[in-house]
């Protein structure tokens, strides 16, 4: 019998979430969706003991408490298990540990930002391409990264677009309190708030963000030394996440230059708000972006470019809410968490229907009498047998 398995790479309380999510609270989380739908185990890298071997694999990618879950994971799993990884961390220890093994179960691992030097090399180094039945990416580019670099077929690496809630990313009224324009941006991954800032130190608008970190690096790069008047930065709860896009004139996505999807949680949960947005235009984000009139686009760390189009919305309000509406439509048509559900369900999926393919002609083979013609001659016997 067909046994499903998600593997997270961070130890969540899902319970926790769905209880939370079910009023309204915070998103619904996708992979708790997934689980219904396949009535999977839920894997997560906490509470393994961790090992010496552990320890050093992590040198090479990963932490210890990967290899650790892995480990005890690649003890259980067998052919008669699917497993879905959500990321390549957790993903690579799992596919490379189970991959020894000669009745391994089927994997399919969601890959975000592997094309760097420690991605490579564990790429090749632990022979992933034999050892991962699919590739999935939420970056065109990192689709064809993994194709190009694994040579691998297209009918094994799937581009598949991001997802978020859109129950909990709704449209709704702004406050009533506002006094002024505002300026949202949401995240740190990859953030340019430095040219946000200079953009936006001298008009007559405050500038909110909420962004949270206790990595001083991050925070010094994504950051002025100091930042201007009117800009400020928090966390918000999700309740006063959701309420912050609503009350936003606009929502500005600036992001650093990458080659993965850096941004495209904010992008698609502004979307969802139906606020109109600009965003730095990134070679990870070029799919979701270049061919759409959904958004208005800017170059990386163009801080006059930024600062005109923030004005040209806030002057020109009927432009601004065309595009909200247009980036709102977009996001109703192919940001769905449950559209990406379905898919990901779909794919996993086809891996038992081809195993009771490969059941049913094996057991057909088996079943039938092969008959060898009688060779009449001083060194053979005639014989049938059954293959």
């Amino acid at each position: 019998m067909t046994k499903y398995h998600i593997v997270l790479h961070r130890s969540i309380d899902l319970e926790k979430i769905t209880t939370e999510a079910e009023s309204n609270k915070c998103p619904r989380h996708v992979m708790w969706i997934l689980k219904q739908r396949l009535n999977a185990s839920i894997h997560t890298p906490s509470g393994y003991q961790v090992s010496f071997v552990d320890k050093l694999l992590s040198k090479i990618a990963g932490s210890p408490e990967y290899w650790a879950m892995a480990r005890a994971l690649s003890s259980r799993l067998e052919s008669d298990d699917i497993v879905f990884c959500n990321s390549e961390a957790g993903g690579i220890q799992v596919a490379t540990l189970c991959g020894f093994k000669r009745n391994r179960p089927k994997i399919a691992v969601f890959f975000h930002n592997i094309d760097r030097p420690r991605g490579r090399l564990a790429l090749k180094l632990f022979n992933l391409a034999s050892k991962i039945d699919l590739f999935l990416a939420c970056s065109k580019h990192q689709v064809t990264f993994l194709r190009d670099y694994l040579n691998l077929p297209a009918s094994r690496v799937h581009f598949v677009w991001d997802q978020t809630d859109l129950k909990f990313f709704a449209p709704k009224p702004a406050s009533a309190k506002k006094s002024r324009p505002m300026i949202a941006s949401v995240g740190l991954e990859q953030r340019d708030y430095r040219t946000l800032a200079a953009a936006t130190a001298n008009l007559d608008i405050d500038v909110k963000i909420s962004g949270f970190s206790n990595d001083a690096l991050l925070l010094k790069r994504a950051f002025p030394e100091k930042l201007p008047r009117n800009m400020s930065r928090r966390f918000y709860e999700w309740p006063e996440l959701v309420q912050l896009y609503r009350d936003a004139d606009i929502i500005v996505v600036s992001i650093f230059e990458n080659s993965y999807a850096a941004g495209i949680q904010a992008l698609m949960e502004a979307m969802a708000c139906r606020r109109p947005v600009i965003v730095t235009h990134t070679l990870g984000l070029d799919q979701y972006i270049a061919e759409t009139n959904a958004v208005m686009m800017v170059k990386p760390e163009d801080v006059e470019g930024l600062k005109q189009a923030i004005i040209y919305l806030l002057n020109n309000p009927q432009e601004a809410d065309a595009l909200a509406e247009r980036g709102y439509q977009l996001a109703l048509s192919r940001h769905n968490s449950d559209h990406y559900v379905n898919y990901i369900t779909k794919e996993l999926k086809q891996f038992e229907v081809e195993k009771q393919v490969r059941t049913q002609e094996s057991e057909a083979i088996s079943g039938e009498i092969v008959t060898v013609p009688l060779i009449e001659d001083h060194a053979h016997q005639g014989f049938s047998t059954g293959l």
